[in-house]
């Protein structure tokens, strides 16, 4: 593999604090060099980068590749190129499939099937209970020894308190995160979408806040009493956020999600029964949305994750109340949350870099690897050009799936090239 150059562009790297105009030097799939005018080795391929902005790789730590079990819907091949249209060098998949990740052969097939796909990294996580049926903990320490970065029973929480403490105590071992959906069922009562006036007038089950904020409660405090560490998903409410950011005040080990649908859209995206606004947990008020982008902004919701759920055309044309949770997410994470966060003022454009390339790296242990351009750690690089606008196209996405609720909107910001191991995976 020729050695690459990139030059004149503006390096954002938060975990070195760099926010200039210099050169990145990639040589044999690692980082070479970042400095001014750096020297090309021979034969070495120069991009120039003139009016980009020169990132770590961004990472979405939340992603669902259905496959093995649902390919028709997405397989690890298409959303790992997916994942590389929307700027990202690496994505963690979710063990929900069919059959679940629970066991060390499947985390080796999820693995090897990322490296043969050809687009971002892909690291598996395995489930936290065998079949994610909350009986029975999975054997950490072998799905860890065959590639799992986290557990996790996402799309159903560890409804047993007792469990997920047993579960956060052996994950101490191995130092792995515990990744929690955070649903307390009985609360839920099968609901399709948020409680409220919306829910109301359409004649739909609610889903209250509280079906979330109990069970963030509940695991923080069990976090506290045994030191594990905790990785909530999906944060959605305005409770839900101050209660991570007092335990994170306490010195609770916790990194916490926000997803773009969250800090974008309110309950208000269902009217007229839209399926492609129905997810898991669902929409909520405005009230709830802004303490979502508070939280995204002083780092309480430390990480920016799409919660990427690809759903076949005809598993959407449902009625709503039958048509299953999920929106795809990769292609637009980037643009959503350039648009809403830097666009509005919340973040500057180094700090959005943390939520989507430093900090997932931090929440999953991977920052001795990946979220950082610092000499020595992968050649894993996103270039973007902040004043690109553009309208979301379903129809050209890469992914298997078009089920968004964000079809024609106006967005700022775009990947336009993609590089994995100092290989370019991607070019728009």
């Amino acid at each position: 593999m020729r050695p690459l150059v990139i030059r004149g562009g503006r390096v954002v790297d938060p975990s070195q604090k760099l926010d200039a105009v210099l050169d990145v030097l990639l040589a044999d799939g690692l980082v070479a060099g970042v400095g001014e005018n750096l020297d090309a080795p021979e034969g070495a391929e120069t991009v120039d980068a003139s009016g980009l902005v020169v990132a770590p790789g961004l990472i979405d730590v939340h992603v669902h590749l259905r496959e093995p079990g649902q390919e028709h819907k997405e397989t690890i091949r298409s959303g790992a190129r997916a994942a590389a249209a929307g700027g990202f060098t690496t994505v963690v998949a979710m063990p929900n499939t069919d059959p679940p990740i629970d066991n060390p052969a499947s985390v080796g097939f999820v693995l090897a099937e990322g490296l043969r796909a050809g687009g971002a990294r892909v690291y598996p996580t395995g489930c936290i209970t065998v079949g994610q049926a909350g009986e029975q903990l999975t054997e950490f320490g072998e799905l860890m020894a065959a590639g799992a970065v986290a557990v996790t029973d996402d799309g159903r929480p560890v409804s047993s308190a007792g469990m997920l403490r047993m579960a956060l105590e052996y994950a101490l071992a191995f130092d792995l995160p515990v990744a929690v959906h955070e649903e307390e069922l009985t609360l839920a009562r099968g609901g399709s979408m948020n409680e409220g006036i919306i829910a109301t007038r359409l004649g739909l089950t609610g889903i209250p806040n509280e079906a979330e904020d109990v069970m963030i409660a509940r695991d923080l405090m069990l976090a506290e009493l045994t030191g594990g560490r905790l990785h909530v998903q999906h944060v959605s409410t305005r409770r839900g956020v101050q209660l991570i950011r007092e335990a994170k005040s306490r010195g609770v080990r916790v990194t916490a999600e926000a997803t773009p649908h969250h800090f974008t859209l309110t309950d208000a995206a269902v009217e007229a029964y839209r399926t492609d606004a129905k997810m898991n947990p669902p929409l909520r008020s405005e009230a709830d949305r802004q303490a979502v982008r508070q939280g995204v902004s002083d780092g309480t919701l430390d990480v920016i994750a799409t919660d990427h759920a690809p759903h076949h055309y005809d598993e959407k044309e449902q009625a709503f109340e039958d048509a299953p949770n999920g929106i795809v997410g990769l292609e637009t994470s980037l643009g959503l949350s350039y648009t809403e966060l830097v666009g509005t003022g919340l973040l500057d454009l180094s700090a959005l870099i943390d939520r989507m390339s430093c900090a997932p790296a931090r929440s999953m242990g991977l920052q001795r690897m990946i979220g950082s351009l610092a000499p020595g750690y992968y050649a894993d690089v996103t270039l973007i050009d902040p004043r690109i606008e553009w309208s979301v196209d379903p129809a050209a996405f890469l992914s298997l799936s078009r089920n968004t609720p964000f079809g024609g909107r106006a967005l700022r910001c775009r990947a336009v090239r993609t590089i994995v191991g100092g290989r370019t995976v991607w070019q728009g």
